[in-house]
């Protein structure tokens, strides 16, 4: 792929991309496949991400973290995801969960946990989706109540990514039923200081076998008082107001393995001969290659500039989705495409493009399926 954005980065945001691109080469790329059939989790890797200030990249230095923009953050992520898609979002969901508290937290709790979540002793976790609500977030039914010193926690958590391995998780749970959406707080929980985070089952999932999944059930979970992230009733505004840039993620996400399927069909194509000559010099399958470059180059671009108004500040739902929906649907193509290009070859598990095919298909479902950007785009149109 064309490095010719870099015109368009600052020396530092270079520097980081450039850091995440050795450490994903290095060290995550020559584990995925094995890790892909086993699903082991990354602990050697997370540690190597960890010594770079990856794992800490969105919180601010005081607390040992990176203090990186969020267009460095997206550069990098996209870096992992190319070696690695489910590693990228572990990541992601990890880091997601330190900028919420850099963001929300009193200063006693961001002194508590954000240096182990930026030095990767303890994994975030979000704990959101509901085995019967999604994007549904009214439909809630995870239920906190008051007793004396502390919330009282109880429901079940479906889909959670580090769910298992947590060592913070921030949990949406209802304060007051009857005043919808201003009813539901965010609590900070630590599952190995707070009995009752029960962790239900692991997932078995198509794709991204390094990002586990896991159900949790809290049961009669006791967190103290002082463990509400932000003011009571605030949650579903805190969460509402982080998605437009974890939608731009999961697009660095989507481009990063559309990257890694378009750079294994044009070595692919270079190799393989038919007829006496590299495929690549068939016209099909150069034109096949070039459509798929200029999708992956046009994904990238519009991805930092998504990122770049979330880093300004800007209200930017619209841009947020578009660049999600056009990354993930791209990249499905893109994958199947370089599979294609592969033959019968590109079906079997000794090359990576179908781990990318699998790879890729949830950045369609996660953070807001593209119907959901579908509509939030429509409705900006009126």
């Amino acid at each position: 792929m064309s490095d010719s954005s870099s015109v368009f980065l600052s020396e530092q945001e270079l520097m980081i991309r450039d850091s995440a691109r050795k450490v994903a080469l290095e060290v995550v790329a020559a584990t995925a496949a094995e890790r892909d059939r086993s699903g082991a989790w990354p602990h050697a890797e997370l540690a190597a991400a960890a010594e770079l200030g990856f794992l800490g990249m969105l919180i601010p230095e005081e607390y040992g973290g990176a203090g990186l923009s969020f267009v460095e953050y997206c550069l990098a992520i996209e870096e992992f995801a190319a070696a690695d898609a489910g590693f990228a979002t572990l990541i992601h969901v990890h880091n997601s969960a330190g900028m919420s508290i850099a963001r929300l937290g009193t200063e006693a709790q961001k002194r508590k946990y954000l240096p182990g979540i930026a030095d990767g002793s303890r994994i975030g976790a979000f704990l959101l989706s509901e085995p019967q609500a999604g994007s549904d977030t009214a439909a809630f039914r995870t239920s906190a109540r008051r007793e004396g010193e502390h919330y009282v926690l109880n429901g079940s958590k479906q889909f959670i990514s580090n769910g298992n391995e947590a060592g913070v998780g921030l949990v949406l749970a209802v304060t007051d039923k009857a005043a919808g959406k201003k009813g539901s707080s965010l609590f900070i929980v630590d599952p190995h200081e707070h009995p009752g985070y029960v962790v239900a089952r692991i997932e078995e999932k198509l794709g991204q076998r390094s990002a586990h999944v896991a159900q949790i059930q809290l049961e009669e979970c006791r967190v103290p008082l002082d463990n509400l992230l932000g003011a009571e009733g605030a949650g579903y505004g805190a969460i509402m107001g982080s998605l437009s840039e974890g939608r731009v993620a999961i697009a660095a996400v989507a481009t990063g393995v559309a990257r890694a399927a378009l750079d294994a069909g044009v070595a692919y194509a270079k190799e393989r001969e038919a007829y006496g000559a590299p495929i690549i010099n068939l016209q099909g399958v150069a034109f096949d290659l070039a459509e798929m470059a200029m999708k992956v180059d046009v994904s990238h671009q519009y991805v930092v500039h998504a990122a770049r108004l979330c880093e300004a500040g800007v209200q930017c739902a619209k841009e947020a989705s578009i660049a999600k929906l056009f990354a993930s649907e791209m990249a499905e193509k893109v994958c199947s495409d370089a599979l294609q290009v592969h033959g019968g070859y590109g079906y079997l598990n000794d090359f990576p493009v179908e781990r990318y095919c699998r790879d890729v298909r949830v950045t369609k479902i996660y953070e807001g399926t593209s119907h959901i950007q579908k509509l939030i785009i429509s409705r900006s149109l009126g």
